[in-house]
């Protein structure tokens, strides 16, 4: 078998056979395959598609590069969540919690963030002290003693996938349908847990930019999850502007703990009910999907989603006496503001935008080696549909940086303002249960 010859057949529009390529996979992953025939490849496979059962093939010799995570020693349906990336979305930090108080044992690894989307673990590196990386045994005993455990992904899962997506990230071959499932599905059916709950974006700051192309990532996505014997779910959501109002690490988090205390964001707070009650529901700790967001709603009010959340960070070692001082969090000495400059209605805030100017600030890495700034990030003082006049404050970016002037000519252009009043969309606009 020839590497030229399977490019050059992609490449033409042909189909791959499975043993062609578990071929280029696997000789990749093993260092046989250079990086620039790789990237060809990526390019061809982005230019011309692949077949459902090229894609399903793919999902399948990428999850098996590496380990298959065993988490029977877990007690209970143990259910993972997954976001194909958004800017401001800290969900995990609020569903897990959520769905761990309603009795779904979470046991959850998660990724870092690269580019304008944050990532779960650097969030959860601001918190003094916290432990991303802790032995298997302590992680399945934290799981069925507390019900909850997040950590970073190790590199033995799917390592295929790691090498792919850091070619895809630098050859512009991201946005392609098959690239990004098998990506995601080869992870989250190597991390062992019996249920999968996806929250797919669309929009100015997501991947798939309007919903027939989500609906089709996500149709895709559980036609593999559950023929692969993982019940799997998905939502289709709204990412045209950021989700919440704190674009960062630590002050995610912060945004996090508010919305479990049952004063978070209304659409942060609705996403994170409507994402739990699936969670809860593929769980099996409720019977429908109306039975799972009265549950969610109850241990938001109760309490017992923010113990769980204490419980999370005091058992990998943070300090859990930020959830009542936020002043322990990591914090930046500039602050500067963009006020509305004439009076009207927000129209729109480009997502992409605010989530650059986030990563200028020092919240992201433009490369995986990068170190980030915990306490950097914007503030959106406004959203959507919200009425200004002419000195309100819409964007408050934090950083250390002494690029304050420049970050706040990058953010200008990421808000329109009408003079007319604003109808917001509906966040979750579609379900595949």
């Amino acid at each position: 078998m020839n590497t030229i010859d399977i490019i050059t057949k992609k490449r033409n529009g042909g189909v791959l056979t499975t043993e062609e390529i578990e071929y280029l996979i696997n000789g990749y992953t093993a260092g046989d395959i250079p990086d620039y025939q790789m990237s060809s490849f990526l390019m061809a496979v982005y230019f011309k598609g692949m077949t459902k059962e090229e894609t399903v093939t793919l999902t399948r010799v990428m999850r098996d590069s590496g380990d298959i995570v065993d988490l029977s020693d877990i007690k209970g349906i143990k259910v993972d969540k997954h976001s194909s990336g958004g800017v401001g979305d800290k969900t995990t930090l609020i569903v897990a919690p959520i769905a761990a108080a309603c009795g779904v044992p979470i046991a959850k690894m998660s990724g870092r963030g690269l580019g304008f989307t944050g990532g779960t673990v650097d969030k959860l590196e601001s918190i003094p002290g916290y432990k991303t990386s802790i032995e298997r045994e302590d992680f399945v005993n934290q799981v069925n003693n507390k019900g909850i455990a997040v950590i970073g992904q190790t590199g033995h899962i799917a390592p295929a996938d790691k090498k792919i997506y850091a070619l895809r990230d630098v050859t512009a071959t991201v946005e392609n349908l098959s690239l990004i499932t098998s990506s995601i599905m080869s992870k989250k059916l190597a991390a062992g847990s019996d249920a999968i709950v996806l929250d797919v974006k669309f929009g100015h700051g997501a991947f798939m930019k309007n919903v027939k192309d989500a609906s089709r990532l996500a149709s895709l996505m559980c036609e593999i999850g559950n023929a692969s014997g993982k019940k799997t779910m998905a939502a289709i959501t709204d990412m045209n502007q950021p989700l919440g109002c704190a674009v960062g690490n630590s002050n995610e988090v912060i945004e996090a703990i508010e919305t479990l205390k049952g004063k978070g964001p209304k659409d942060i707070t609705k996403l994170s009910i409507e994402l739990a009650a699936m969670m809860i529901y593929a769980g099996e700790k409720a019977d429908s999907l109306e039975e799972g967001r009265i549950f969610a709603k109850e241990a938001i009010k109760s309490g017992k989603a923010l113990d769980k959340l204490r419980d999370l960070i005091e058992g990998q070692g943070g300090n859990p006496a930020v959830i009542d001082d936020y002043s322990l969090f990591p914090q930046c000495s500039n602050v500067v503001t963009y006020a509305a400059e004439e009076v009207g209605y927000v129209k729109s805030i480009d997502a992409m935008i605010v989530g650059l100017v986030s990563q200028h600030s020092g919240a992201g890495r433009e490369r995986k080696e990068d170190d980030i700034d915990m306490g950097a990030g914007v503030f959106l003082r406004k959203k959507v549909g919200d009425k200004v006049a002419a000195g309100d404050v819409i964007f408050e970016i934090h950083t250390n940086k002494d690029n304050a002037e420049s970050l706040i000519e990058e953010i200008k252009s990421a808000v329109v303002i009408s003079k007319e009043p604003v109808r917001t969309q509906k966040l979750v606009r579609r379900y595949f249960i």
